[in-house]
């Protein structure tokens, strides 16, 4: 991977009338390098992402995408991007091979059809009238129709919403194949396993701005990496935080319970978004009382 950036975002901010989305936001993502943006609904990742997109401007700040300003983008610009929404509008009156074979006229290196079919699984649906899919299998056309132009950046919004199993780990294997392909990619998801099997790095959003950013083994800080041993004590639930969970379970001896915990990709997100939601509803109720106090 080299230090070069196809995604800058500096400052951002948007506003929709005074409701401030996205409030000074900054990343970037390197070529070659697959990017998880994490956040809960309502989070501004969305805002973020369609800035980035071309599909809404941006109230301040800078943000480059390949070189382009996105509000500025052209149709050249755009052929270089590959996009997958959480839902489509593709037609249902047209097979799965015709809507490929359709869209991939419209770039200047697309993939083989065929080997974009057999990628997200569709060999034996590839005739079939993409109404009469499940939705599991619409899915994977919206996936097939965000890779068939060979795009330069790929954004995957919740990719695998409606995959079974086996067809998520199959998905994952073709992300793999891209990013070896040297496709840059920005993921995001609600399946926190997925960013961490799938991403070199992670930034959390919440309440509008970036909490944390950092490789994907390292996003937190390592106070928030550290293992926690758990036991019971005459029928009382002990634990101790700690960078060596030998040791002290080797003190310990086998008591009651014992567990070593090291913690998920997924634990330290919901600390960091808990945390967050946690000091805004502390910042909103000193606000409230300060209002209170002035009418007094």
């Amino acid at each position: 991977m080299t230090s070069e950036s196809v995604v800058l975002v500096d400052d951002l901010h948007k506003k929709y009338g005074s409701f401030t989305a996205v409030d000074g936001v900054s990343f970037d993502i390197r070529r070659g390098e697959t990017f998880a943006l994490l956040g809960p609904n309502g989070a501004g990742k969305s805002s973020t992402i369609e800035i980035l997109e071309g599909y809404r401007d941006r109230t301040s700040g800078t943000v480059s995408v390949l070189g382009t300003d996105p509000e500025k983008g052209g149709l050249d610009w755009k052929a270089k991007l590959g996009i997958v929404l959480q839902s489509s509008g593709e037609s249902g009156n047209v097979t799965v091979r015709e809507q490929l074979s359709h869209f991939a006229r419209f770039y200047p290196s697309p993939r083989d059809v065929d080997e974009v079919i057999a990628a997200v699984g569709l060999e034996e649906k590839q005739k079939t009238l993409i109404r009469k899919l499940s939705g599991g299998q619409r899915r994977r056309v919206d996936v097939a129709l965000g890779v068939i132009g060979r795009p330069e950046l790929l954004f995957l919004d919740e990719p695998t919403t409606g995959f079974d199993p086996e067809a998520r780990r199959q998905f994952w294997e073709l992300i793999r194949r891209l990013k070896a392909e040297g496709t840059s990619i920005l993921l995001t998801t609600h399946y926190l396993d997925e960013a961490a099997q799938l991403s070199d790095r992670a930034g959390v959003i919440a309440g509008g701005r970036m909490v944390a950013l950092g490789g994907i083994n390292e996003i937190g800080g390592p106070d928030a990496r550290t293992p926690v041993v758990r036991w019971l004590e005459n029928g009382v639930q002990r634990e101790q935080r700690t960078t060596t969970p030998g040791a002290v379970v080797a003190q310990l001896g086998e008591p009651e319970g014992l567990e070593v915990i090291r913690p998920s990709l997924e634990d330290v997100y919901l600390q960091l978004v808990g945390d967050t939601e946690s000091g805004a509803f502390a910042s909103e109720a000193g606000a409230s009382t300060a209002k209170e106090e002035v009418a007094l």
